[in-house]
């Protein structure tokens, strides 16, 4: 098994080098004063802080230098890396002396740029080298994986600024110098995508269908005018595993490349391929070892403590979260197994990013069919509702386009409690799972309902059958068509309330009474006795729940009339 490297390996000032004049520029202090940056963190001005060892932290919303002093002594005690905070900034002699203080670089966040689209970015730099061999794996020199360093390489061999992007343009990685290119480049850069009128542009003229079928590089002209800022030419060549395209490497020229560069970019696509397989396996290797770490924590046995500390949720308090996909009607009747599977991996991923944007240090995988999520909390907080809070937020998001629900387990306040956590959590998500009505709950919250189904498995096992006054009612209905069952169901959850009963039935009070009357002869049950009570809605809801209404001319459905029958008894 490969180890995890759960701590990232990249300097603040590294961070700058990469990102750096497109996005993000030093403000006012040291950036290689800091050890490796060990995540991202978003100020919350409201609670305080919880951050992980050297975080750079994203000062959303900061206003002035006062406030962005205080924030940099408060990050100092937490030995944070860096500030983040929206330019311009006035640098004035309390913020200079609170930078020096506090020993936290102050950064700035380009204008046009956008906060997720820093995090996105930094946490790109940051994850490099996550999974891998305890020693530093190169290949052609370059570490493992690491895009930015090969995107610069790249531009000084062509001599041009260049971006790496997938299949769906992406942008992986890109160079520096991205302010030589035209708008267009550095709106692609600040986005991390292409935007889609320059994609569909490429695409209208057929530059993906030539740039797929070769590895030779392909000179590519802008509109005649300029269309909004793209006005320097491109040479842009696909990254090719066998036949299978990865992606491709765009570097903005202002003339067409020599043949010894054309030949050196065309040789760097080949080493920028391995470094993509090289990272896809990697995150194929890095899920599956997250997945095992966080079902060994769940377990709550000798390894949840180790299984805890590698995923950094050692010794503080967690919550659970449980999330399950419910399968569609086309996938149950169809068998559709595979795009189930995809989906649940698909939405088992956005829940990991949905939680790392929450709080650094979440843990997110796919364990079986449920997709589990581990969310640290402070010990004097109400844990079990801020999760309802974080997974409301979540299924928010996702919309109506996937069917999930997600149980919310009890506080495990350390390793040995991860097993009753996760237990809790189950349960709350089988209630879910069954149709409770609800997207989001705790155990709490359908304990009651937990309680009706686990007796349901206990009498499915033991083979016990109906007894008493209610298996005379079903006896009854089945040899005489009529519905004195459901009669006593719709009693029994009315309270009592014979006109809110009778309502559900769609049946007059009056002849409600009247079956109400007939059943206690029938079934030979005291209705005013609370034992009597209790053991037939028991037995309704655990020996045979959810019996379909029985319909037929004894039935009558909304609008329609009653029958003669019922009329002369009423």
């Amino acid at each position: 098994m490969l180890p995890v490297n759960l701590r990232p390996h990249a300097t603040l000032g590294r961070v700058l080098d990469d990102l750096g004049f497109t996005v993000l520029e030093l403000v006012h202090g040291d950036p290689d004063r800091s050890a490796d940056i060990g995540g991202v963190a978003i100020h919350d001005p409201v609670e305080e802080p919880v951050l992980p060892h050297h975080a750079l932290v994203l000062g959303v919303g900061l206003r002035g230098p006062d406030e962005i002093a205080a924030l940099l002594r408060s990050l100092g005690r937490h030995r944070a890396a860096g500030l983040v905070v929206r330019l311009p900034v006035e640098v004035t002699a309390e913020l200079a002396g609170a930078v020096e203080e506090s020993g936290v670089a102050l950064l700035g966040l380009t204008r046009g740029a956008s906060w997720a689209q820093l995090a996105a970015l930094v946490r790109a730099v940051l994850a490099e080298g996550d999974v891998g061999d305890a020693g530093p794996e190169t290949i052609g020199g370059v570490p493992s994986g690491d895009l930015f360093t090969l995107a610069n390489a790249i531009a000084a061999l062509v001599d041009a600024p260049v971006t790496i992007e997938d299949r769906s343009s992406r942008v992986l990685a890109f160079s520096g110098r991205q302010d030589e290119a035209d708008p267009s480049r550095v709106e692609t850069i600040l986005g991390r995508q292409v935007p889609q009128r320059y994609s569909r542009l490429l695409l209208d003229r057929g530059v993906f269908r030539d740039l797929y079928r070769s590895s030779t590089p392909l000179w590519v002209e802008p509109p005649p005018s300029g269309m909004d800022g793209f006005s320097v030419p491109r040479v842009a060549v696909a990254v090719l595993a066998g036949d299978e395209v990865l992606g491709s490497i765009w570097a903005a020229v202002r003339e067409p490349l020599s043949a010894e560069r054309t030949q050196a970019l065309r040789d760097a696509s080949k080493l920028v391929a391995l470094h993509m397989l090289r990272i896809r396996a990697g995150a194929d290797v890095q899920r599956r070892l997250r997945a095992d770490l966080l079902a060994t924590a769940l377990e709550g046995g000798a390894g949840a403590g180790e299984a805890l500390s590698r995923l950094g949720l050692a010794g503080q308090p967690v919550v659970v979260l449980g999330l399950a996909v419910i399968a569609t009607a086309p996938q149950r009747s169809g068998g559709d197994d595979a795009s189930l599977a995809t989906e649940r991996q698909r939405t088992s991923d956005a829940l990991a990013m949905h939680l790392s944007a929450v709080h650094p240090r979440c843990a997110a995988a796919l364990v079986g069919d449920v997709a589990y999520g581990l969310v640290p909390i402070s010990r004097d907080g109400d844990g079990e509702q801020r999760a309802v809070r974080i997974a409301g937020d979540f299924l928010d998001r996702v919309g109506d386009r996937v069917h999930a629900v997600i149980g919310v387990g009890q506080v495990a306040q350390d390793a040995a409690g991860m097993a009753a956590a996760r237990a809790s959590a189950d349960r709350a998500l089988r209630v879910l799972r069954a149709g409770a009505g609800h997207r989001v709950a705790r155990l709490a919250d359908v304990q009651v309902q937990a309680l009706v189904l686990e007796l349901h498995d206990l009498v499915a096992a033991r083979g016990d059958r109906l007894t008493g006054p209610v298996a005379r009612l079903f006896a009854y209905d089945e040899e005489h068509h009529t519905n004195l069952v459901e009669t006593l169901r719709a009693w029994l959850d009315a309270f009592g309330d014979v006109i809110a009963a009778a309502a559900a039935m769609y049946v007059h009070p009056n002849t409600f009474r009247y079956r109400l009357r007939r059943l206690a002869e029938v079934g030979g049950i005291d209705l005013t006795d609370p034992e009597a009570r209790f053991a037939a809605m028991l037995q309704l809801r655990v020996i045979s729940p959810g019996t379909p209404p029985r319909s037929g001319p004894d039935r009558p459905g909304p609008g329609r009339r009653l029958a003669a029958a019922d009329i002369a008894r009423d």
